[in-house]
């Protein structure tokens, strides 16, 4: 097969790779060549070791399918560092330091007066690790861009700084890697693995409460770290005095250094979000389209990327141009729902039916299972569905303080990742407070 007709297939591969996944494609699947095709196995050659691991993660079916389909053969897909003209440097890549976002850099994070303390200090911290703002505590509500900014200081001290050795990890990671050590009796190389840093970077904290071990262990971590000069970086949903059954002693660390709060965007800096998203996607868009988005999808930046992916997949699918029209369809389910106005008294009302209790139930002091698991989902719901302030939850369900609310919403998070009943459970009562439908 000549390398003109591998091209060609190569293309309508990435074609149908991104018509069919496009909620991962990206603008430098551009960039992507192929180092090696034998008709059983195609090599795909990445710009760098986040771009692999990217796809790995993200891609890896997609791309076969795509590949099969167009080949018309059973073909697997690799993903290398590397060119067609350096195909021997790529054969092996060493798979160490922390796990990247490609997007999630510096470049790529839109400013503004939501998150201007937090991404200043990121980049300051950036430039001279340990010597700035040590620690650092980030918090804000989910898909704000905390992890982004996480990953783009990993980003560019991996630039600035060859052979850093930085852990970037979540809060549950390093949980259970400590629990695995125990198991296994190599105390000794975690010990290693996490004191001995030039960063240690780990997102949502918060998952660290109730483990009394697991906070001794942190303590010591934090300390044997910061007492080298050496940098920390943590984030969260609250800050850190707000942050339930986490010990005294960890929460006055927590404070030591900056605790950078991120707020929700503002229109214009969504605005900016929606058009920086779409050129990550390599989709074009016009200003209109993007102020649309803005003016119709205002809680974060998750979703406004959810928004794109959906017109993005429209379009596709119909193969058609992004106009106004396109998205207006596109976004018509989603925008019902933003303009819903949802109340806790809606949501109240569905759940007290689903688990048939009362409100006085919910109010009153009990602790049992069945009166605590529908209490704490209703504080849940109301965290993700209202606008309503932590001790606005609280007043509602008995007078309960903003700790006891945060409590309970980290509570239901932890049950909806580990649990599938509790998962289809909550979209179902979603559905109902939002959409108004029975459970059937």
């Amino acid at each position: 097969m000549s390398a003109h007709e591998v091209a060609n297939i190569f293309t309508d591969i990435v074609a149908r790779a991104r018509a069919t996944d496009p909620a991962n494609a990206r603008k430098w699947f551009d960039d992507l060549t192929v180092v090696r095709f034998d008709g059983g196995s195609i090599a795909i050659g990445c710009p760098d070791e986040s771009n692999v691991r990217f796809l790995d993660a993200h891609c890896r079916s997609s791309f076969t399918r795509a590949a099969q389909q167009i080949t018309g053969h059973l073909v697997t897909v690799d993903f290398v560092v590397g060119t067609a003209d350096q195909p021997a440097e790529t054969e092996y890549v060493a798979r160490g330091g922390p796990a990247l976002h490609p997007d999630y850099t510096f470049e790529n994070f839109v400013v503004g007066p939501s998150n201007r303390l937090a991404h200043a200090s990121c980049m300051a911290i950036s430039q001279s690790l340990g010597q700035t703002y040590n620690p650092l505590f980030l918090y804000g509500s989910a898909g704000l861009g905390k992890t982004h900014l996480l990953h783009a200081v990993c980003h560019e001290v991996q630039r600035r700084i060859h052979g850093s050795v930085i852990q970037l990890l979540s809060c549950e990671d390093f949980v259970n890697r400590f629990i695995r050590a125990i198991e296994q009796g190599s105390i000794t190389g975690f010990h290693s693995q996490f004191r001995t840093v030039d960063a240690l970077v780990i997102d949502d904290i918060q998952f660290l409460r109730e483990r009394e071990q697991s906070q001794e262990e942190f303590f010591h971590t934090f300390n044997a770290i910061y007492n080298s000069g050496k940098q920390i970086i943590l984030s969260a949903d609250s800050p850190p005095n707000e942050i339930p059954s986490i010990e005294a002693r960890l929460i006055s660390r927590f404070n030591w250094g900056l605790v950078a709060r991120i707020d929700p965007p503002s229109y214009e800096t969504r605005i900016a979000i929606v058009q920086k998203k779409a050129h990550l996607r390599g989709l074009e868009i016009s200003d209109e389209i993007a102020e649309y988005i803005a003016r119709q999808v205002q809680a974060n930046i998750r979703e406004l990327e959810g928004a794109l992916t959906t017109i993005y997949a429209l379009a596709t699918t119909l193969g058609e141009p992004v106009d106004l029209r396109l998205a207006q369809t596109a976004l018509e389910g989603q925008i019902k729902l933003a303009t819903k106005h949802i109340s806790i008294t809606d949501i109240i009302d569905v759940v007290t039916d689903h688990f048939d209790v009362r409100l006085t139930d919910l109010q009153s002091k009990r602790r049992s299972q069945s009166i605590t698991v529908p209490r704490q989902i209703c504080m849940y719901l109301a965290r993700n569905l209202t606008r309503h302030s932590l001790e606005e939850i609280g007043g509602h369900l008995g007078g309960r303080d903003h700790t006891t609310v945060m409590h309970a919403c980290s509570k239901i998070t932890e049950a909806q990742q580990s649990d599938p009943q509790m998962q289809a459970l909550l979209s179902e009562l979603t559905k109902r407070v939002t959409q108004g439908q029975q459970v059937t």
